[in-house]
């Protein structure tokens, strides 16, 4: 199976070409330039393995939550390719992309969302795939929901960036690791998009939506703290 598989929800821009088992991929600090590169970048990797877009069996993408912006763009640039060639689509969360990143059985994977606080959810592993144990939500670190167990979960994401102290305080003694700098990557959506596939869990390029979990990307003046 051929898939392609974009992300676009953080800083990193990144792009991959699962050919079967194996998977190829490029990433770039992208800063807020992913719209100027993504496409370079996928073209310079399709080049690579003499791939054309009518050539694969779907694309898949980094749905998020994430950056505005960026989950609209890796969307739009699915959906653009996905619909021209007649192809389905398949949006990978990427709280869940972190878990599989961090390689490890259990995961609570946060993002930092602002505005004092994380996009996170927590994962055990379950076979080859995964077990939700707390979805995907938006908040403040104190008012998470705790994590079940003790010393056996790793903590991952730009949130413990973020949000170390409080993060640790909220979930003390049930962590065992922290990573704080793994991120959404497209070898591991592409990883996780091939059974979505396979099961017929894809879409039309039309129905391609990201997951946001916030209606707002600013506080107002009189939300803010002072200073």
């Amino acid at each position: 199976m051929r898939i392609l598989a974009l992300d676009t929800s953080t800083e990193y821009c990144s792009v991959a070409l699962a050919l079967g088992d194996e998977i190829d991929a490029l990433e770039a600090a992208a800063g807020r330039r992913h719209s100027e590169i993504v496409l370079a970048m996928v073209d310079e990797l399709m080049r690579r393995h003499d791939c054309r877009v009518n050539g694969l069996d779907g694309i898949a993408f980094g749905a998020g939550p994430g950056s505005f912006t960026g989950l609209r763009i890796a969307c739009g640039v699915t959906q653009g390719m996905a619909y021209g060639a007649g192809l389905k689509v398949v949006g990978i969360g990427t709280l869940l992309a972190l878990a599989e990143a961090a390689g490890a059985p259990r995961v609570l994977a946060c993002l930092d969302a602002r505005m004092g606080q994380v996009f996170h959810a927590a994962y055990e592993r379950a076979g080859a795939g995964w077990r939700v144990t707390h979805p995907p939500a938006l908040g403040a670190p104190a008012g998470m929901p705790l994590l079940p167990g003790a010393g056996a979960w790793v903590g991952c994401g730009s949130g413990f960036r973020a949000h170390a102290g409080a993060l640790r305080e909220r979930h003390a003694g049930r962590l065992s690791a922290i990573m704080p700098d793994v991120y959404p990557h497209a070898k591991h959506i592409a990883r996780l998009a091939r059974p979505e596939f396979e099961g017929g869990r894809a879409v039309a390029a039309a129905a391609a939506v990201p997951e946001y979990l916030r209606d707002k990307v600013a506080l107002k003046p009189g939300e803010r703290s002072p200073g």
